[in-house]
């Protein structure tokens, strides 16, 4: 399998520690939406891709997470059971969603000063709040997100945590909670979050 991904791509960090943690071979090439080359891949021209074997290829990240669960036993991070399963499920579309709010207020920062909407930012950063927020409140005092153990939701959580740090330092998210503190520094210690951190394309 061949996984084209930018570096600095929260949904891509995740296919890739989902990756490590079931110990899957794979070719990284690293990419970018930009290059004209995805959407013979992906028509929607975004990464990730995971090209197969067969050279046909799946995008989206929650798309490639699943049929990575299928390909091997190990590291089983979804539980089989379906009330588990969608709870589990809910947290990586919970973190996801935040991924999409923080990389949409990165690329508005990039603009031109004077071309930034500077009521869509205050907007957006209004729901960063509130989605820390409900995982801090979600997350309580359990050792994991989905109960007692390591699953796709500490994954997921932990990527769009670790990237609001990666693009904006100035939110100090950790200070207003601490358990997900905790959480992301547990997580960072783990070797798949280790070996695939974030990367400046």
């Amino acid at each position: 399998m061949k996984l084209l991904c930018c570096l600095s791509n929260p949904y891509a960090r995740k296919v890739r520690i989902v990756m490590a943690e079931k110990r899957i071979d794979y070719e990284l090439v690293s990419t970018s939406a930009q290059d004209p080359a995805i959407a013979q891949f992906n028509p929607l021209g975004q990464v990730p891709v995971l090209i197969m074997d067969d050279g046909s290829a799946l995008f989206d990240s929650r798309v490639i997470v699943e049929y990575l669960s299928t390909v091997t036993p190990v590291g089983r991070l979804v539980p089989d059971d379906p009330r588990q399963r969608i709870y589990v499920k809910r947290w990586e579309a919970l973190a996801d969603g935040l991924n999409a709010v923080a990389v949409s207020l990165s690329r508005e920062r990039a603009r031109p000063s004077d071309q930034q909407s500077a009521d869509w930012m205050v907007a957006q950063e209004r729901i960063v709040f509130r989605v820390l927020e409900a995982m801090s409140e979600e997350l309580g005092e359990k050792a994991w997100c989905g109960g007692e153990n390591f699953s796709l939701a500490d994954i997921a959580a932990g990527c769009a945590i670790h990237y609001l740090s990666f693009r904006f330092p100035e939110i100090e998210w950790y200070r207003a909670h601490p358990n997900l503190a905790h959480l992301a520094d547990k997580l960072s210690e783990r070797p798949s979050f280790k070996g695939e951190g974030y990367a400046e394309d």
